[in-house]
């Protein structure tokens, strides 16, 4: 059973940064593709970055300059650095990490942690 345990939310002024963090239960790098997403009240959930297992990197348009995805090996964590915080950025932010399953792809979520961009 995959574990991921996302941190670092907070409330933060425009302008701010914030580092959020997902520790696995097993290795960053075993997943075919890891990622952050995040889901603002009365909207659909969506694509904040995603990092494939040989180190591609893939942003969502409005992210790309501001925040940055990274793992650590040693600490089974993977990372969202962001920067230029907009009001917009308001958020729930899930952790999801993906690996093949027989005939389809298995996802796994973390319980989400919670950013607020103040103005």
């Amino acid at each position: 059973q995959v574990q991921l345990v996302e941190s670092g939310g907070g409330l933060v002024q425009v302008g701010g940064s914030l580092r959020l963090s997902c520790t696995a239960s097993r290795s960053v790098f075993s997943f075919n593709v890891m990622g952050w997403y995040r889901q603002a009240p009365g909207k659909q959930r969506e694509l904040v970055a995603t990092v494939t297992k040989g180190g591609s990197t893939n942003y969502a348009e409005a992210m790309k300059g501001r925040f940055t995805i990274s793992r650590d090996s040693a600490e089974n964590t993977l990372y969202l650095q962001m920067n230029s915080l907009k009001p917009e950025d308001t958020a729930a932010y899930y952790c999801n990490a993906r690996e093949p399953g027989g005939f389809r792809w298995l996802d796994y979520w973390g319980q989400g942690t919670q950013v607020t961009v103040s103005s």
